[in-house]
């Protein structure tokens, strides 16, 4: 019998080990900035709570830039340069947001401690702040920093990410060349739990799935009907769907996804795999059932937010997110 952790206890033991000077991922540390700028932190979160007071969607939308960014070149906020060529403006990220919050915080890091805090840390910051905050405040997970920022502009092409409509073990393999496992997998597209989708990407699993002219045969029949009536054939509008299908917490940060997903009730493909096959459909009830997402989905952040990271020779602080300093290289 597999041994569940609680979450408390998950938590302790993950945060003794980062609040240990000896902590780090790579080059990056606890406490990166407490002599460059002791309160980086404090200034992130002020601005960071003030906006999701305004706007709980931040939420799900740094989540996601978060994952963009670090999946396909690595955690250096290349996805943040203006470019008419760069990864920006690849298929999958142009409905990605949340640029505006980055540059509200970035202003006042510059009036704080100019020069001194990456973009690429910015990032992972607002991005934890977010997870807290919508967790309500039940999720705080320390981040180490120390990434830089890239001087490269990376091309839209070089833009790799999942595709939801792919296996799972096709998923995995992308996630396994990131230095990410199973569970890190997983956890992290349970990142889904304040997700949203639209109705023209799961038009095929309502009605056509397959080449059928039937839903998906796996989608819970009162799922299906409900969707079909939010997103009608041949329909112009675009409706935005919750990920997480449990009304009550669809905007909260925990483990109704899994739930949701485990009784047929997931909104993507990869998300309804998830739960059936055998690769992963264990970790999902172990996530359903237990009590330790929020620690464990903290730890996969972090673990994520290690990839590809640049160092004071390959990268730079930039200071406009949005554009080198000098100027970019190909």
């Amino acid at each position: 019998m597999a041994v569940k952790i609680s979450t408390i206890t998950t938590l302790i033991v993950f945060l003794a080990l980062l609040s240990s000077g000896h902590f780090s991922y790579g080059q990056l540390l606890l406490g990166f900035y407490s002599k460059t700028c002791p309160n980086v932190e404090e200034i992130v979160f002020g601005v960071v709570q003030d906006a999701f007071s305004k706007n709980s969607r931040l939420a799900p939308l740094m989540i996601r830039l978060y994952f963009h960014d670090c999946f396909s070149n690595g955690c250096d906020a290349s996805l943040l340069l203006d470019s008419s060529t760069g990864e920006k403006t690849a298929g999958p990220n142009l409905s990605v947001d949340g640029y505006a919050l980055i540059d509200a915080v970035n202003d006042k890091l510059e009036e704080k401690c100019a020069g001194v805090v990456s973009c690429a840390d910015i990032i992972a910051l607002i991005t934890r702040d977010l997870v807290h905050l919508a967790s309500g405040r039940k999720a705080r997970y320390e981040i180490p920093t120390g990434r830089f920022d890239s001087k490269e502009e990376s091309l839209e092409s070089s833009v790799d990410l999942p595709d939801p409509q792919m296996s799972v073990s096709e998923t995995f393999e992308m996630f396994e060349k990131r230095n990410l496992n199973l569970t890190d997998m997983v956890l992290l597209l349970g990142g889904h739990t304040i997700g949203v989708t639209h109705c023209s990407l799961i038009m095929d699993r309502l009605y056509k799935f397959n080449n059928t002219q039937n839903p998906d045969p796996s989608m819970e029949r009162n799922l299906v009907k409900e969707l079909r009536r939010k997103c009608p054939e041949n329909s112009v509008q675009n409706k935005a769907i919750d990920l997480d299908q449990n009304v009550s917490s669809s905007k909260i940060v925990d483990a109704s996804f899994y739930k949701q997903i485990k009784a047929h009730r997931g909104i993507l493909q990869i998300d309804d795999q998830l739960a059936k096959d055998e690769m992963t459909k264990q970790i999902v009830m172990d996530l359903a059932e237990g009590n330790d997402f929020l620690a464990r989905f903290g730890q996969a952040m972090v673990k994520l937010g290690s990839f590809g990271v640049k160092d004071k020779d390959t990268g730079e602080i930039r200071k406009s997110c949005r554009s080198c300093n000098d100027f970019c290289t190909a």
